[in-house]
């Protein structure tokens, strides 16, 4: 391609690049449902972290939820040889969705008590519905954007780093590629994966404004 049909091309200096994480996984409940407690996580995959921050960039903001399972994995990935972050902050808009009355069931509760939801191995209810003294989806996919938006006008150029959940970076790639909610929570997103997604702020308008460069990003090494 050409210079002049490059110029014409959206161009890396107009463009955010986000960079999301799902947590490391939390063994002490691998059985029930955790949503938005704050539990710890398990960082000793060595070779899955190295792995994971190899692929990090310079020069980055990195983001984590409140929840302390993706402040302990941002350290690990750092510990694990990622560049330092220039800004390291926290954003509850990326927390995961609130579960409410699900929060600590056991899955066998669970399917009890949304006994015949065909969502039932997807995700916890319908995308719609709103969990018992919780959130819905669509609430949680509201707050994803109103994280983007402000990420976007305070970084229109430049690599964010969000290390996150399953849920945010769900409503992350509903953003990216306006899916519809029903479809969205089908997707894989596994722990310690990385997700890439490009916006591009100077997109002809009636187009396109995101790149998905990847979606659940995991090395060959990783060993759990």
């Amino acid at each position: 391609m050409t210079p002049e049909l490059r110029a014409l091309l959206p161009q890396p200096e107009h463009a955010t690049r986000f960079w999301w994480i799902r947590h490391a996984r939390v063994p002490e409940v691998m059985d029930r449902m955790y949503g938005s407690l704050d539990l710890e996580c398990d960082t000793t995959d060595k070779a899955l972290f190295e792995a994971i921050a190899a692929r990090l960039p310079t020069n980055a903001a990195w983001v984590t939820s409140p929840l302390k399972r993706t402040r302990q994995t941002a350290e690990a990935l750092l510990a694990a040889g990622a560049p330092e972050p220039v800004l390291l902050s926290e954003d509850a808009d990326i927390a995961e969705m609130n579960f409410g009355d699900y929060n600590g069931m056991t899955h066998a509760e669970l399917f009890s008590a949304r006994e015949g939801d065909p969502f039932l191995g997807f995700w916890p209810m319908s995308p719609h519905d709103l969990a018992p003294n919780g959130e819905s989806f669509t609430i949680l996919r509201d707050r994803v954007q109103r994280f983007i938006d402000r990420t976007v006008e305070a970084m229109p150029r430049g690599d964010v780093v969000c290390v996150a959940h399953r849920g945010s970076i769900l409503a992350a790639l509903q953003i990216a590629l306006d899916l519809p909610l029903t479809t969205t929570v089908a997707l894989s997103v596994g722990n310690v994966s990385l997700t890439q997604l490009i916006h591009h702020g100077d997109a002809k308008d009636g187009g396109p404004r995101w790149r998905v460069e990847e979606t659940g990003w995991l090395p060959h090494v990783r060993s759990t």
